[in-house]
């Protein structure tokens, strides 16, 4: 595969061109990786590479320990690819750490790559290290890799400039400070409103200004016609005479101002006011507006500028993240409408589960991280009767007692077959698969825990199972009144339920009613389930 990318390098060609003369010293990377295959062929995709009429200088390091001393000696190091995995399972996040902290070179643009994303998830590794990318190399081809190195050297480029004109003014420490401060903090942001409210305060606080302001998103694909549209922009945050502009049409006088930012593919700088050009690879443009501020000086439209080009990578991020979730949640809620469809149950019957239990999280006082992870979850506890067979799913009676043996099983089924996944919605899947149907007191299965030995999701899955099921009809009774669903409830508080869940579900009682009714199917009837 690695040989593959490389020959697809647009870069990589074997028609001889005509002997360009360099235009300056070549841009210095350093590839720190273990496997020389890797060095080898990311020098031949790269090997045609030039930015400014210079060409690249490889340097090579296939330890973390030889990188540092690489490091230690060598100068104008412009970006560096990191594999994570070498000498340690750690090693690239330990020269991440030391390059930062110990060496203080915060210039040196740093991409992480690593063949092995379950040892260091993309998450941790963005919040928690001072990197300006992270790929696994199985989805860095070509395209992406030239792209990474342009977007690299240029941030790069950019800062070094700034490094000699104002090297000896304060200003300029500070505003570089202020970008990695403000660009660092964007990538700890999960969804697009906190991303667009954050983008705001770090633009805000880069400039040192407090001032009116607007953030917009287009499709890239509208903002390429000649006429462009405006009114296909959408209004993410504003703040001042801005903040209520949600869902609004964009205002008539900066109307003019962003179709020409689109039309130039550019930040504008006016007399007044600034307009932020902030395009993603995913094919999304941020467009951000301000006014009432004084002239903004070169120093700071090159601050600007290293600034927009760190916060596409991050609104990338943030897309390709919550396409992968989006979809993955989207699986999950199917696969959870063909099992309850196979038992005759309510196709709402996962809906309801997956909102019931967010709102249970996010009331009991879990983070929003932490409820969307159990609301995307939950509609696979019963993933397991997937393999249990018709006889007994099906059966209209009472279950004897091998029949009964053989439905117990199916908590262990569906742990087995979400457990060996990586990916936080499916590991938190399997748990609430194995143990939805553990009791507070130690009376339930599969495993007969108790208490906090069952996880906080699978004691919010059980009070959320046990109202759906008794809120609505089955086929041998009607949907019980909300009363005595509650009575019934409240009697299992510290034997089956965790009573203070429990205590929080009644006493906001009307959240879940809300819920019941929004997704309420009145044409489905339920089979009873052990």
């Amino acid at each position: 595969m690695l040989i593959d990318i490389a020959k697809k390098s647009p870069l990589f060609s074997s028609k001889k061109k005509t002997q360009e003369v360099a235009k300056g010293p070549a841009w210095r990377i350093l590839i720190v990786d273990d496997e020389p295959d890797v060095h080898t062929v990311t020098k031949l995709a790269l090997s045609r590479f030039k930015l400014d009429g210079r060409c690249l200088e490889f340097i090579n390091a296939y330890s973390g320990e030889e990188a540092k001393q690489l490091l230690s000696n060598e100068k104008h190091i412009a970006m560096a690819f990191v594999d994570v995995v070498m000498e340690s399972d750690h090693a690239g996040l330990e020269l991440v750490k030391w390059i930062r902290e110990d060496l203080k070179n915060n210039a040196i643009r740093l991409i992480l790559r690593t063949g092995q994303p379950g040892q260091a998830p993309e998450e941790d590794v963005i919040v928690n290290y001072d990197i300006n990318d992270y790929k696994a190399k199985a989805e860095l081809d070509s395209r992406k890799l030239v792209t990474s190195v342009y977007s690299a050297l240029r941030s790069y480029r950019d800062i070094i400039e700034i490094e000699a004109a104002r090297a000896n003014q304060v200003k300029h420490r500070k505003g570089l400070e202020r970008v990695l401060q403000a660009t660092s903090g964007l990538f700890e942001l999960r969804t697009l409103h906190n991303f667009a409210d954050g983008l705001l305060t770090q633009v805000a606080n880069l400039l040192n200004l407090d001032t009116q302001t607007l953030l917009l998103s287009c499709n890239a694909i509208d903002a390429m016609s000649e006429d462009v549209n405006t009114d296909a922009l959408h209004i993410l945050a504003g703040t001042g005479q801005f903040s209520s502009h949600h869902d609004k049409p964009v205002p008539d006088h900066i109307k003019l101002l962003l179709e020409e930012a689109l039309k130039q593919k550019c930040c504008l700088y006016e007399e007044d006011c600034f307009v932020g050009y902030f395009p993603a690879k995913s094919g999304w443009i941020n467009l951000l507006y301000m006014d009432g501020i004084c002239k903004i000086d070169e120093l700071d439209k090159k601050l600007i500028d290293i600034f927009a080009i760190n916060v596409s990578v991050a609104f990338e991020n943030l897309l390709l993240n919550k396409e992968l979730e989006d979809t993955q949640s989207e699986l999950i809620l199917r696969l959870g409408d063909v099992v309850e469809s196979r038992s005759k149950e309510a196709a709402y019957h996962v809906k309801r589960m997956a909102e019931y239990c967010y709102k249970l999280a996010i009331l009991s006082g879990m983070d929003v991280h932490e409820a969307d992870l159990i609301k995307h979850a939950s509609p696979m506890h019963d993933i397991g009767k997937i393999a249990t067979p018709d006889a007994v799913l099906l059966k209209p009676g009472k279950l004897n007692d091998e029949e009964w043996k053989i439905m117990r099983q199916h908590p262990e089924i569906g742990y087995q077959i979400l457990a060996n996944s990586e990916r936080p919605i499916l590991k938190a899947a399997s748990t609430i698969a194995l143990q939805h149907h553990e009791k507070y007191d130690g009376s339930g299965y599969p495993s007969g825990l108790k208490g906090t030995e069952i996880h906080v999701f699978a004691r919010i899955v059980a009070i959320a199972d046990v109202f759906d099921a008794l809120s609505h009809a089955r086929c041998y009774k009607p949907a019980w009144p909300i009363d005595e669903v509650m009575k019934v409830m409240e009697e299992g508080a510290g034997s089956h339920f965790d009573p203070e869940l429990l205590k929080v579900f009644i006493d906001n009682i009307n959240v879940f009613t809300q819920v019941k009714d929004e997704f309420c199917d009145p044409n489905s009837v339920l089979v009873a389930v052990p």
